[in-house]
């Protein structure tokens, strides 16, 4: 998949629009960002367009305000983060669309940006006249925002069709690179860990992945629907008997790909400080939280062995320890084990980072419901939308 990259294009002197994702966690208020990584993973694209003489115009979605102006989903605080990060001015605009907005065009060197897109409500409905407005800003459109790619609104597909040269800019570059890479090359042998609760969230992604990889690991509470369509006793864990049924004919098709946890941590309730079991089968009255120790080591051996990994969703209740062990165990033997390995964004990301090895993971995606869209197997419209090479 080889789209045309803001590195293919002459940006000098232009109006560059950046297309960045800045739905950034906010404190109560509206007033403080939270987490300022998706800010920084928009840097390199941000600094490229600036060292080849563009001006830059940065445009953003925060939260959901509905399709109309909320103070407290403003983006004045990222642009006060953007500006200390850059150590640059930061023109905040009063909209992202209209006459006032027009007359900030940036010259060469200078940083607009844009208030939330999604004050306005034509953003999401995708409206040609919205998208042909943003487009009337720039000379030159990038997407870098893949966490925003499989949303088909203005800012992500509509006003392509209206500027003269659209590219991807350097975050979405390594996305694609590192996701397609994986899932359609992986070198082998390539293993998948899927965790989660729900299997109905991840049935096309087992689907796909089946056809792509030597091994898939199951956990989480989704482990507990497959284990009950194989007629092993669950307890009270947490299943989808609406889905215990395709979760048989998943196993079927399988063969001995998918593997399921051998052993669990179980409690009676779910709450911090519970006493727990380790077991085999899950007895009456108690419900699984986390692998146990034999499922780690067995999920490690085959991890050891892997050359690409693909991971999305933690193995247990790992935002309550002790049960975040099993996740935390598999996240260091991923790191250990120096395959390529690929992380979906959400709580997958949350867990590499508590086990303390992100930096021993090749490539975090900054994007939870894009990338899962993407290990499915379905199309992004926002990268669909970017011209070919």
């Amino acid at each position: 998949m080889s789209k045309i990259s803001i590195r293919d294009l002459n940006l000098n002197g232009k109006t560059v629009f950046i297309r960045v994702d800045f739905n950034v966690p906010l404190a109560p208020g509206g007033q403080e960002i939270t987490s300022d990584k998706r800010v920084r993973a928009s840097l390199p694209t941000i600094q490229y367009a600036l060292d080849h003489g563009a001006g830059v115009i940065l445009a953003s979605h925060l939260g959901r305000p509905k399709g109309k102006p909320n103070p407290e989903m403003s983006l004045k605080p990222v642009a006060a983060r953007l500006a200390q990060l850059l150590a640059a001015p930061i023109n905040m605009a009063p909209d992202c669309v209209g006459p006032e907005v027009e007359k900030l065009r940036p010259a060469s060197g200078q940083i607009l940006l844009l208030e939330n897109l999604r004050f306005h409500a034509e953003e999401e409905k995708n409206d040609p006249a919205f998208s042909e407005q943003l487009a009337a800003l720039c000379g030159v459109y990038i997407n870098d925002a893949f966490g925003s790619a499989h949303r088909a609104h203005a800012s992500t597909v509509g006003m392509i069709q209206f500027v003269p040269e659209a590219a991807s800019g350097l975050l979405m570059d390594k996305e694609l690179e590192y996701l397609t890479k994986a899932t359609k090359h992986p070198d082998r042998p390539c293993v998948a860990i899927l965790g989660g609760a729900k299997v109905s969230d991840k049935i096309e992604v087992i689907e796909n992945l089946m056809k792509v990889v030597d091994q898939l690991l199951i956990g989480g509470a989704m482990a507990y629907t497959f284990l009950k369509a194989l007629g092993k006793p669950v307890g009270k864990s947490l299943v989808e008997d609406d889905k215990v049924d395709l979760a048989r004919q998943l196993l079927a098709r399988a063969g001995n790909k998918i593997m399921l946890p051998l052993d669990h941590v179980v409690v009676e309730e779910l709450k911090a400080g519970a006493p727990f079991d380790v077991v085999a089968d899950v007895p009456e009255g108690k419900m699984g939280v986390d692998i146990g120790p034999a499922t780690v080591d067995a999920y490690a051996a085959v991890i050891a062995k892997a050359k690409t990994i693909i991971w999305n969703g933690p193995m247990g209740v790992f935002e309550m320890p002790p049960f975040d062990r099993g996740t935390v165990a598999l996240a260091k033997a991923v790191a250990a084990s120096g395959a390529v390995s690929v992380v979906g964004g959400g709580d997958s990301e949350k867990a590499i980072k508590s086990a303390g090895v992100s930096n021993e993971i090749s490539h975090i995606s900054t994007g939870g419901g894009a990338s899962l869209e993407f290990l499915a197997g379905i199309e992004l419209p926002g990268v669909a939308a970017l011209p070919e090479k």
